[in-house]
Protein backbone atom coordinates (compact mmCIF):
# COMPACT_ATOMS: atom_id res chain seq x y z
CA UNK A 1 0.00 0.00 0.00
CA UNK A 2 1.40 3.64 -0.83
CA UNK A 3 2.51 5.78 1.73
CA UNK A 4 -0.44 8.15 0.50
CA UNK A 5 -2.90 6.02 1.78
CA UNK A 6 -2.25 4.51 4.86
CA UNK A 7 -3.67 7.80 6.65
CA UNK A 8 -7.11 6.14 5.19
CA UNK A 9 -6.87 2.61 6.38
CA UNK A 10 -6.20 3.71 9.68
CA UNK A 11 -8.87 6.46 10.20
CA UNK A 12 -11.13 3.44 9.23
CA UNK A 13 -9.23 0.97 11.97
CA UNK A 14 -10.18 3.72 14.24
CA UNK A 15 -13.17 4.40 13.52
CA UNK A 16 -14.37 0.62 14.16
CA UNK A 17 -15.31 0.01 10.56
CA UNK A 18 -14.67 -3.64 9.45
CA UNK A 19 -13.22 -2.72 6.09
CA UNK A 20 -12.90 -6.35 4.72
CA UNK A 21 -17.02 -6.23 5.28
CA UNK A 22 -17.58 -4.67 2.43
CA UNK A 23 -14.14 -3.90 0.48
CA UNK A 24 -14.57 -0.80 -2.29
CA UNK A 25 -13.83 -2.83 -5.46
CA UNK A 26 -16.85 -5.31 -4.15
CA UNK A 27 -19.04 -2.17 -4.18
CA UNK A 28 -17.52 -0.35 -6.99
CA UNK A 29 -18.02 -3.96 -9.07
CA UNK A 30 -21.95 -3.48 -7.70
CA UNK A 31 -22.79 0.08 -8.48
CA UNK A 32 -21.08 -0.18 -11.91
CA UNK A 33 -22.78 -3.06 -13.67
CA UNK A 34 -24.55 -1.84 -17.01
CA UNK A 35 -27.89 -3.01 -15.41
CA UNK A 36 -27.41 -1.41 -11.86
CA UNK A 37 -26.44 1.72 -13.38
CA UNK A 38 -29.54 1.84 -16.04
CA UNK A 39 -31.87 1.23 -12.47
CA UNK A 40 -30.59 4.04 -10.93
CA UNK A 41 -31.09 6.46 -13.34
CA UNK A 42 -34.16 5.46 -13.72
CA UNK A 43 -35.73 5.45 -10.30
CA UNK A 44 -34.07 8.63 -9.64
CA UNK A 45 -36.14 10.75 -12.05
CA UNK A 46 -39.38 9.23 -9.78
CA UNK A 47 -40.42 6.47 -8.33
CA UNK A 48 -40.82 3.28 -10.34
CA UNK A 49 -42.59 0.21 -10.53
CA UNK A 50 -40.83 -3.09 -11.67
CA UNK A 51 -42.99 -3.48 -15.61
CA UNK A 52 -42.11 0.33 -15.97
CA UNK A 53 -38.31 -1.08 -15.46
CA UNK A 54 -38.76 -3.79 -17.41
CA UNK A 55 -39.96 -1.61 -20.22
CA UNK A 56 -37.51 0.94 -19.95
CA UNK A 57 -34.08 -0.81 -19.84
CA UNK A 58 -33.49 -2.82 -23.04
CA UNK A 59 -32.32 -5.69 -22.77
CA UNK A 60 -32.91 -7.12 -19.50
CA UNK A 61 -34.09 -10.51 -18.48
CA UNK A 62 -37.09 -10.69 -15.70
CA UNK A 63 -34.51 -12.48 -13.67
CA UNK A 64 -31.60 -10.14 -13.95
CA UNK A 65 -34.31 -7.32 -13.43
CA UNK A 66 -35.03 -9.33 -9.87
CA UNK A 67 -31.60 -10.06 -8.59
CA UNK A 68 -30.12 -6.09 -9.78
CA UNK A 69 -33.45 -5.12 -7.99
CA UNK A 70 -32.86 -7.04 -4.53
CA UNK A 71 -28.98 -6.33 -4.51
CA UNK A 72 -29.85 -2.92 -4.52
CA UNK A 73 -32.04 -2.75 -2.02
CA UNK A 74 -30.05 -4.87 -0.02
CA UNK A 75 -26.85 -2.53 -0.30
CA UNK A 76 -29.20 0.46 0.40
CA UNK A 77 -29.40 1.91 -2.67
CA UNK A 78 -32.90 1.47 -3.26
CA UNK A 79 -36.36 1.06 -1.43
CA UNK A 80 -38.74 -1.42 -1.86
CA UNK A 81 -42.55 0.05 -1.08
CA UNK A 82 -45.61 -2.45 -1.35
CA UNK A 83 -48.70 -0.72 -1.21
CA UNK A 84 -51.60 -2.97 -0.17
CA UNK A 85 -53.97 -2.97 -3.11
CA UNK A 86 -55.43 -5.81 -5.24
CA UNK A 87 -53.03 -6.71 -7.06
CA UNK A 88 -50.11 -5.34 -4.90
CA UNK A 89 -48.66 -2.63 -6.00
CA UNK A 90 -44.67 -2.35 -5.74
CA UNK A 91 -42.26 1.19 -6.27
CA UNK A 92 -39.06 1.73 -6.32
CA UNK A 93 -37.31 4.78 -4.87
CA UNK A 94 -33.60 5.84 -4.46
CA UNK A 95 -32.34 6.40 -1.02
CA UNK A 96 -30.00 10.19 -0.69
CA UNK A 97 -27.19 7.34 -0.91
CA UNK A 98 -28.20 6.86 -4.39
CA UNK A 99 -29.44 9.79 -5.17
CA UNK A 100 -25.66 11.21 -4.51
CA UNK A 101 -24.62 8.17 -6.98
CA UNK A 102 -26.84 9.15 -9.74
CA UNK A 103 -24.93 12.69 -9.53
CA UNK A 104 -21.88 10.85 -9.82
CA UNK A 105 -23.45 8.99 -13.04
CA UNK A 106 -24.86 12.25 -14.97
CA UNK A 107 -20.85 13.39 -14.55
CA UNK A 108 -19.67 10.79 -15.45
CA UNK A 109 -21.87 10.46 -18.77
CA UNK A 110 -21.28 14.09 -19.40
CA UNK A 111 -17.40 13.44 -19.61
CA UNK A 112 -18.04 10.49 -21.49
CA UNK A 113 -20.16 12.42 -23.87
CA UNK A 114 -17.39 15.48 -23.95
CA UNK A 115 -14.71 12.92 -24.76
CA UNK A 116 -16.34 10.44 -26.97
CA UNK A 117 -14.95 11.81 -29.98
CA UNK A 118 -11.56 11.78 -28.57
CA UNK A 119 -11.76 8.27 -27.33
CA UNK A 120 -12.69 7.28 -30.88
CA UNK A 121 -9.40 9.23 -32.52
CA UNK A 122 -7.28 7.57 -29.81
CA UNK A 123 -8.69 4.25 -30.61
CA UNK A 124 -7.82 4.48 -34.24
CA UNK A 125 -4.83 5.61 -33.92
CA UNK A 126 -3.68 3.23 -31.72
CA UNK A 127 -5.30 0.89 -33.96
CA UNK A 128 -3.19 2.02 -37.02
CA UNK A 129 0.09 2.06 -35.07
CA UNK A 130 -0.70 -1.56 -33.97
CA UNK A 131 -1.62 -2.27 -37.47
CA UNK A 132 1.66 -0.73 -39.10
CA UNK A 133 4.04 -2.28 -36.30
CA UNK A 134 2.20 -5.71 -37.36
CA UNK A 135 2.90 -5.22 -40.90
CA UNK A 136 6.72 -4.42 -40.34
CA UNK A 137 7.07 -7.60 -38.28
CA UNK A 138 5.83 -9.57 -41.10
CA UNK A 139 8.39 -11.24 -42.96
CA UNK A 140 9.00 -9.79 -46.49
CA UNK A 141 7.98 -12.67 -48.70
CA UNK A 142 5.59 -14.20 -46.23
CA UNK A 143 2.03 -15.18 -47.82
CA UNK A 144 -1.11 -12.69 -47.16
Amino acid sequence: MSQRNTGVTDQVAEAGVDEDACPVREVLDRISGKWSIQIVLAAAEKPVRFTELERTIPGISRRMLTLTLRSLERDGLLVRTVYPTVPAKVVYSVTDSARELHDAFVTLMDWAERNRSFVTAARAAYDSAALAAAQEEEPAGAAR
